[in-house]
């Protein structure tokens, strides 16, 4: 994949990019995410600003990082590293929100790139709970999983977070979570994730935010903290 096959499958935020290259931030979206990206949010400015090559694939707005989306994945950051000329060294940081916070923990898991550190925001965990927590989920579940041929459960198992945590790598692992978050609920996603995590010994910074819930204007703090949380794992140049 050269470098212009890679823009149609990508989004690729060079023209950002201040200096060298320190880390390639992975943003993995949302359920339902279908748009073509046209310039960097907030948050991914000053990554960029700093040396941060933000890269969105589309992989599919109900993916959930099924094996597909993976094997593209892992095809797209090959290509980065390959068309930027980046070390293997050059840290790589997932960065997601709701089910993208759900998909960067899966692709640190999975993805053949080692991830430098994890942000996962109001991020699913369990998909056996979330099959039942909303109506429009199970068919987003079923479409991305269409074809498996193992048993439903050791599916659902196999793309869970929190019952892949013997497996995740021991990275820096940041988890934001609104207390009143009536979509993805905190205590059986987040709550339990970041517990687990800890009961391994990893590093988990975990804000858990009051009258908070599915998204919308962060406090500043808490904005600030995550933007910081991913420049602390830039290459130290």
């Amino acid at each position: 994949m050269n470098l212009t096959e890679l823009r149609q499958v990508a989004y690729i935020g060079d023209d950002y990019v201040r200096g060298p290259i320190k880390a390639v931030v992975l943003r993995l979206h949302a359920l339902g995410y279908c748009e073509f990206r046209q310039s960097l949010e907030l948050e991914e400015y000053v990554w960029a600003m700093n040396g941060g090559l933000v890269v969105l694939p589309y992989y599919g707005p109900w993916s959930w990082m099924n094996r597909q989306a993976r094997q593209m994945v892992d095809q797209v950051v090959e290509a980065v590293y390959r068309e930027f000329k980046l070390a293997p060294s050059v840290p790589l940081i997932p960065v997601g929100n709701s089910m993208g916070g759900c998909t960067v923990q899966l692709y640190c898991r999975y993805g053949k790139h080692p991830a430098a550190a994890c942000s996962a925001s109001a991020a699913p965990c369990d998909l056996f709970y979330s099959y039942s927590e909303r109506p429009e989920v199970p068919r987003t579940l079923k479409m991305a999983f269409w074809g498996y041929p193992e048993p439903w459960d050791r599916i659902l198992r196999e793309h869970s977070p929190l019952h892949q945590v013997g497996a995740m790598p021991d990275i820096p692992y940041f988890f934001m979570h609104g207390n009143d978050d009536a979509i993805v609920h905190k205590e059986p996603h987040s709550d339990k994730m970041v517990g687990a995590l800890r009961q391994r010994g990893f590093k988990v910074e975990y804000h858990q935010v009051p009258d908070y819930g599915h998204g919308g204007v962060l406090p500043a703090a808490v904005l600030q903290r995550k933007i910081d949380f991913v420049l602390e794992n830039f290459q130290k140049r």
